[in-house]
């Protein structure tokens, strides 16, 4: 059976985007015969420097290293049958890596789920974005045997330069994320985001409705938001939850409802709605920004809300925070929609076939 190198920035268990995309399928594929091997680049300590100001020579000193264990990996490339890249090899513009790798004999695989395309920097990262070179892309497109993207608005950009395009959403083990079962503490209906560093931008499209439903509900509502960056706001009772991995599911069950908001821009067009995704399967029922892939997991009404303006935000929570019923309706109806059409269960086989087929 095929040996298979994985290819990440972050340490398995840190990132979101890798936990969902591939590491959960691991165990899974080697039941099915296959040898995976993971190597990553930025370990625990060097998190503490990479996505704060400043610490440059710190960051110079990750970067030399980085290069280091990108080197051993080129070394031991000719094992493998298989190089899955999780959108890069380095975390800077060459496509020297990809290059070399693709002609070292394995088959490359490529999987985004953000149009990487596109310049995001983190804010800790700014004056380093002359570094990047989104462009580079292409080129490692135009390097690997098969592109697998999370969703279709992504899979159009691929197949500008291949044919070898395939779709998995991100996934979800609902045996993990499964409807949860609410002790209620604290009577107030507690509205939810969960997020990264790198969105917390989008938290604050909410604000000025949360202001204007705290000032229609009082003390009867709550707002939460679990993130790895702390954020509170003036006058709002904002509760933080400071991500764990260990204790993620709790801290989401606590919410009532989930909130996705995103501008309607090209990088939001690219995410794969998972926030949506993590709210549904554990039945707490979610409102989303129309934007992107959030039109095709949400149907309006039935599992869940699409928002667009701020009026319909207003009123769509609204609906929510006075409806018991209608939150237990949608939950359950997101939850079913996950466990069908995005769960892990409903992709693995799928997933294992592209690994076996390639």
């Amino acid at each position: 059976m095929k040996k298979i190198l994985f290819l990440s920035a972050h340490r398995p268990g840190r990132s979101p985007g890798q936990r969902f995309r591939f590491e959960q399928y691991l165990p899974y594929l080697k039941e099915q015969g296959f040898t995976c091997d993971v190597s990553w680049l930025l370990s625990e300590k060097d998190d503490q420097s990479f996505y704060v100001k400043g610490a440059y020579f710190t960051k110079f000193l990750i970067f030399l290293k980085t290069l280091k264990i990108r080197y051993r990996d080129l070394k031991k490339a000719s094992q493998y049958d298989i190089v899955f890249l999780y959108r890069e090899a380095v975390m800077f513009g060459s496509v020297w890596f990809e290059k070399k790798l693709a002609k070292k004999g394995p088959r490359l695989v490529l999987d985004f789920d953000d149009a990487i395309w596109l310049k995001d920097v983190s804010e800790g990262n700014r004056k380093l974005a002359w570094l990047k070179r989104p462009s580079k892309t292409e080129e490692i497109i135009k390097c690997c045997s098969l592109v697998i993207t999370g969703n279709d608005y992504l899979a159009s950009y691929a197949r500008h330069f291949t044919q070898n395009v395939t779709v998995v959403p991100t996934t979800l083990d609902t045996a993990q994320f499964n409807l949860h079962q609410k002790t209620r503490v604290n009577p107030a209906i507690c509205i939810g985001w969960t997020g990264s560093i790198t969105t917390l931008r989008h938290l604050e499209l909410a604000v000025p409705v949360w202001k204007k439903l705290y000032e229609r509900y009082g003390s009867r509502i709550c707002f939460r938001v679990i993130a790895d960056r702390a954020w509170t706001h003036n006058g709002l009772p904002v509760q933080f939850v400071r991500w764990n991995r260990d204790t993620e599911l709790e801290d989401l069950s606590a919410i009532d409802i989930g909130i996705m908001p995103l501008p309607d821009d090209a990088w939001a067009r690219g995410k794969c709605g998972f926030k949506g995704l993590q709210y549904m399967a554990l039945g707490i029922p979610a409102v989303m920004s129309p934007v992107g892939v959030n039109n095709e997991i949400i149907h309006d009404g039935e599992n869940g809300f699409l928002a667009n303006s701020a009026e319909e935000w207003f009123d769509k929570l609204c609906l929510l925070i006075e409806d018991a019923d209608l939150r237990k309706r949608l939950g359950e109806a997101g939850h079913k929609t996950v466990e069908d059409h995005y769960s892990f269960n409903a992709w693995k086989e799928k997933y294992a076939d592209l690994f076996r087929n390639l």
